[in-house]
């Protein structure tokens, strides 16, 4: 194939026919290509998918990380080792393109690999590697690691991102009408495309940005003059620099800098929008931020038998279904820890990132009382963890640990290691509630409940992100009910969100789940129905064209 004058290897829909070149850090397409870490990933990785079944004229830019996120392993005692294995895929094409970018004034050599739409069913996907000989090695170690904890790495990787992604378009010859950032780790490439088209309004005319992060200290800072002396700004002047970006202080803000480049942006739910907006409303110079929720490819994640016995109403085939999908799930569990779950005991899993805000190990903290939940003989449970922790991030490596030490205390508990998209959906289909209890408002979209729900599995969780706009308490889910939470202490927060979970738990979905399971079953179903279309990333990438591509 020739990646001269590149076009989309499909027929292309006269509704998407724009050409949008689309940057991510992270790609979640499928598990052989492991090159993401969490929910940043999975949804890129759904973009991808639904623009290859739309047919849009979108390609994807990322990164081949040679050792991936790393391999999440374990310890003699079951707890947390970080592995870096070497990761090799016979499915990339070469493309024969090599180029060279400026990194901490140094010339590196950047070489492009290929995802064919058909390998995956997914939109063009070009990946960076500076893992070459031509390099020295601390040039090749760019690639290594997705989000390398070494400052100088991960500003390295930024430009590799930006600047190495927009390069590689122009090799391409595939002349974009827009540029659109998924997060802000590529925003370097605005300091290419200014002295490619010669002014801020000009590159304001082709970017656009979606923000992920709801609180503005999570946005990625880093030291403006350690960015200029790692040839961020493309040999910009300092001066320059602060002239059209507007940053005066020592601190290079990255998403900032998105905002005042771009015509428009969107944050990921309806409510990040609105806590978007509130956030970076103070800053002067910042486009229009709009509201695409999030959604996850329901072609790729659901269960299709349960659709359809769901729709026939078949209750007896739909039942055995989801008895199946947890028994097989449930092998993967047993291999795992040696534990052998029950797929006839009410299954709760908490699975995803593990982070602080997302509060995995919270309904523990009450010692007495989930021990009196997981000992509950008239209504018993069965609970299973799974997630990453990022690999120095060591208060949640502690929770996650502590969490192990825990399940070797109950017969009825597990913590599974290697979280990526096979377990993922593997859990998810394991699952009868799927909990999620982030602290409000921490939390942008959070998508894993999306396919939870395409899997028979019912969403238990804080109102935050997505959730706001999908469950109906009793309905197709349950929710905490909100308080004021902006004016409660984060320990009066937890304390409520806790209680709370435990009242729903207790006195709502346990007695029903065993003592009326056709009314369990008909929230099940609403569930899977309600998600089915708002929810499915064909949706979002529709709207993609037709809010942010406009």
């Amino acid at each position: 194939m020739s990646f001269t004058n590149f076009n989309v290897p499909y027929s292309v829909d006269d509704r998407y026919s724009k050409r949008v070149a689309y940057f991510s850090m992270e790609f979640a397409v499928h598990q052989p290509l492991k090159i993401y870490s969490g929910g940043l990933g999975f949804l890129s990785g759904s973009h991808m998918r639904s623009a290859y079944e739309l047919r849009q004229n979108l390609i994807g830019i990322g990164i081949l990380w040679k050792y991936g996120y790393y391999d999440q392993a374990r310890n003699q005692d079951q707890t947390l080792q970080v592995q870096w294995n070497e990761k090799i895929y016979n499915f990339l094409e070469d493309t024969g393109i090599k180029f060279q970018i400026q990194i901490h004034d140094h010339p590196v050599w950047v070489k492009a690999w290929y995802l064919n739409p058909e390998t995956f069913k997914s939109a063009p996907l070009f990946l960076l590697s500076t893992d070459l000989p031509e390099n020295d090695y601390v040039s090749q170690t760019i690639t290594h690691r997705l989000y390398d904890a070494n400052v100088a790495t991960k500003v390295a990787q930024f430009i590799l991102l930006g600047v190495g992604g927009a390069k590689l378009v122009d090799e391409l010859n595939f002349r974009p009408e827009l540029y659109h950032l998924n997060e802000a780790h590529a925003v370097s490439s605005v300091f290419y495309l200014y002295n490619k088209f010669g002014s801020v309004e000009e590159v304001k005319k082709r970017l656009v940005f979606t923000t992920h992060t709801p609180e503005e200290a999570g946005n990625e800072k880093h030291d403006i003059f350690l960015c200029e002396k790692m040839s961020y700004f493309c040999g910009m002047p300092l001066e320059k620099v602060r002239s059209i970006t507007g940053m005066d202080g020592d601190q290079f803000n990255h998403s900032l800098v998105a905002l005042r480049f771009a015509k428009l942006a969107n944050g990921v739910s309806q409510l990040h929008g609105e806590v978007s907006r509130k956030m970076w409303g103070k800053y002067t110079g910042i486009c229009e931020i709009k509201a695409i929720t999030n959604a996850q490819n329901w072609r790729y994640w659901a269960d299709k038998q349960l659709y359809h016995f769901m729709n026939e109403n078949n209750d007896g085939a739909f039942d055995d279904r989801k008895k199946y999908l947890k028994r097989r799930a449930f092998d993967l569990v047993a291999d795992q820890t040696g534990k052998l779950f029950n797929p006839d005991v009410f299954t709760i899993v908490w699975a995803r990132r593990f982070a602080g805000y997302k509060r995995a190990e919270l309904l523990t903290r009450d010692a007495e009382r989930f021990s009196a939940l997981v000992n509950n003989k008239k209504y018993p449970v069965q609970f299973i963890w799974a997630g990453k922790p990022y690999p120095v991030d060591y208060p949640a490596i502690s929770d996650f640990n502590n969490l192990v030490h825990l399940s070797k205390r109950f017969n009825n508990v597990a913590v599974c290691t290697g979280y990526e998209l096979a377990l993922s959906k593997r859990l998810k289909q394991s699952s009868d509630l799927w909990l999620n209890n982030p602290r409000v408002p921490r939390e942008a979209s959070g998508t894993s409940g999306m396919t939870a729900a395409m899997n028979g599995s019912v969403n238990c969780s804080t109102n935050d992100g997505w959730i706001c706009e999908f469950i109906n308490h009793g309905n197709n889910g349950f929710v905490v009910p909100p308080i004021d939470y902006e004016n409660v202490s984060v320990h009066e927060q937890d304390e409520y969100d806790l209680n709370k979970l435990y009242e729903i738990l207790e006195n709502q979905v346990l007695p029903m789940y065993y003592d009326n399971h056709d009314v369990w079953r008909q929230i099940v179903k609403n569930g899977m129905r309600d998600v089915r279309f708002q929810f499915d990333s064909n949706r979002m990438a529709e709207e993609y064209y037709e809010i942010l591509y406009k």
